[in-house]
């Protein structure tokens, strides 16, 4: 389901990011508006998107998810609307990558929470999730790539 996990140290990369938290059963009907106001603020502004598309999550999820959904960018954004400026952070995670459907994001996490907890590995509760394939170009979900870094103190 997940691919063997890896222990590295991440560089800091520029983002722009909409905030978000919302109900966790209501999540897929925010994305879509979030993505397109995401696209449309950093080219509209002449910047370029500079890498996959990722969720960052504050905390682990609850009743709500507490999370900044966003892209890289080149350079940083001028505020507008709900678009901010945010960063992915220099840290140590634990990365691993799962390849299906976005709906088994949900148990490939704990897979890798166990992972995590089996090898000793501080939590933070901090994690974030880059979609390396686009559904629009990936047409069969059995071959979306989603990579899972997991935030360890």
């Amino acid at each position: 389901m997940i691919s063997t996990p890896e222990l590295i140290t991440t560089q800091e990369i520029a983002t722009a990011v909409i905030p978000l938290v919302v109900p966790g059963r209501e999540m897929p009907k925010y994305m879509d508006p979030a993505i397109e106001e995401l696209i449309k603020t950093i080219t509209g502004q002449g910047n370029s998107i500079a890498g996959p598309m990722f969720s960052y999550h504050h905390r682990r999820p609850s009743d709500t998810f507490d999370f900044e959904i966003g892209f890289p960018v080149v350079k940083p954004v001028k505020p507008e609307g709900r678009v901010i400026n945010g960063k992915l952070p220099a840290v140590t995670v634990v990365r691993s990558v799962y390849q299906g459907p976005y709906d088994g994001l949900a148990q490939a996490w704990p897979e890798l929470q166990t992972w995590v907890r089996k090898n000793g590995h501080g939590e933070t509760g901090r994690f974030w999730e880059s979609y390396l394939t686009n559904p629009d170009e990936v047409k069969d979900p059995k071959d979306y790539k989603t990579e899972l870094n997991w935030i360890v103190g």
